[in-house]
């Protein structure tokens, strides 16, 4: 895909607003500014209903259904379920704590360079004297004192500030998946996942930002998503999956389901397919040994002619060739250009490069994935799920969850902080729930 040269908008915008506040610091009419102002303003809301307006490629629409059973008709063959029934309680609560934290420990690495160059990263590195791809914690984060949206200070990502998981939406959206599941079933509607949402979330970003204040102005739950939402194929619901893995250990039509009705309350098309096939590709790794298989039974979850179907087809074909995080970076940057830094299909295409490169090698996978960039806490924190549901917590290198020290922090509207041993009985308790039901 191509598109159009808009590198210049963020320029133009700071310039007219400060020839704004130049000319009324000159004593020109802050009035005539003012309907200048709102005539640019004016335009810009035209221009975008002008590009909603433009039609979709008939073709392309007719593959990228929104309807979960034409999403289900679309599909290649697959397992669909791959356990008849879950192992022993040790095994299983070795895979899903294992999963859980390969997760948390991903999305700790990818924080404090989210949407870092690879040559940002590596002058970061080499600033602080810091191995590059790092296999550990950053013992430095740049800026230390800003905060994010959610109100932590990038210090507190710093390996000797971290005495639990620090709070981030990668963590977040795992705790509230499990609350979901637990209020109302393994059944749940989209209707009840936005009835959590209005209950613990304080507030969100990008397409979940939009869905939530939709949600709080009475936009219907079928309009929530799409409603003054561009960012509804970027990866925010793709991060979400985790929880309905866990709970469908071994199931991943089961999972890909449950993450439809998740997926559906902020993002379409691909950014509900991201959502299903990191879900399908989760469940199934609990169940194969190589994480491979996992991405291979996670494509028969999604529509077979669909974009990130075959931008994932391309990625398990060009990581043949693949060494490390540049030359993976540098097909991503290739294939997709000027597509956003959060999309879903240009980051999910690096964790395949990533688990192509670790393979179970939990450490190299998380140190080549973190330093190939984009949303680079999103990623690792995706690509942990898989390869811990295969090796479980056992074979994680202490050194990277000893200073977790079982907890993980929240911002979920009155929720305390979370228990890794604790919620992963949790899962394992909705699992046997989904299990006595097949």
């Amino acid at each position: 895909m191509k598109y159009p040269e808009f590198s210049d908008f963020p320029e133009l915008g700071l310039h007219l607003e400060e020839y704004a506040r130049l000319k009324c610091e000159q004593g020109g009419s802050s009035e005539q500014v003012r309907k200048v102002i709102e005539k640019v303003r004016a335009s810009i809301r035209d221009a975008m209903l002008q590009i909603q307006g433009i039609p979709d490629d008939p073709a392309l629409l007719s593959n990228e259904p929104d309807d979960l059973d034409e999403i289900l008709r679309l599909r290649k063959d697959g397992p669909r379920r791959l356990w008849t029934r879950l192992p022993d309680i040790q095994t299983l609560s070795d895979k899903v704590e294992g999963a859980l934290t390969a997760r948390m420990i991903g999305c700790m690495l990818g924080v404090p360079v989210e949407g870092h160059t690879v040559e940002d990263m590596e002058a970061w590195s080499q600033y602080i004297g810091k191995q590059f791809p790092p296999t550990d914690y950053w013992e430095d984060v740049s800026l230390p004192h800003i905060k994010n949206f959610y109100g932590a200070y990038r210090y507190e990502y710093k390996k000797e500030n971290m005495h639990s998981v620090p709070i981030d939406d990668d963590v977040v959206y795992t705790e509230l998946s499990l609350l979901i599941m637990e209020k109302f079933g393994t059944e749940f509607t989209t209707e009840d996942v936005g009835k959590a949402w209005r209950k613990y979330l304080p507030f969100a970003c990008t397409a979940e930002e939009i869905a939530l204040n939709n949600l709080k102005d009475g936009v219907s739950i079928d309009k929530a998503g799409v409603t003054n939402n561009p960012y509804r194929q970027w990866i925010g619901a793709a991060i979400r999956s985790d929880g309905f893995a866990y709970a469908a250990a071994g199931y991943p039509e089961k999972a890909a389901s449950m993450a439809y009705h998740d997926a559906f309350l902020s993002h379409r098309r691909n950014g509900i397919y991201g959502e299903m096939f990191l879900a399908a590709a989760q469940s199934a790794a609990f169940a194969v040994e190589d994480p491979l298989q996992a991405i291979e039974i996670a494509l028969t979850e999604i529509p077979r002619n669909c974009n990130l179907y075959r931008d994932i087809t391309w990625a398990l074909e060009a990581g043949k060739d693949v060494k490390d995080h540049k030359d993976a970076r540098k097909l991503v940057d290739e294939r997709f250009g000027d597509m956003h830094i959060v999309h879903t299909n240009n980051n999910l295409c690096l964790i395949v490069f990533g688990l192509m490169i670790g393979r179970t090698d939990l450490v190299k996978a998380l140190s080549e994935t973190v330093a190939m960039g984009l949303d680079s806490d999103c990623t690792t924190a995706s690509l942990g799920s898989i390869i811990g549901a295969i090796i479980g917590k056992k074979e994680i290198p202490g050194y990277l969850y000893e200073r977790f020290n079982n907890t993980l922090e929240t911002y979920l509207i009155g929720c305390e902080p979370f228990h890794f041993s604790d919620m992963t009985q949790r899962f394992i308790k909705l699992a046997r729930k989904i299990y006595r039901k097949v």
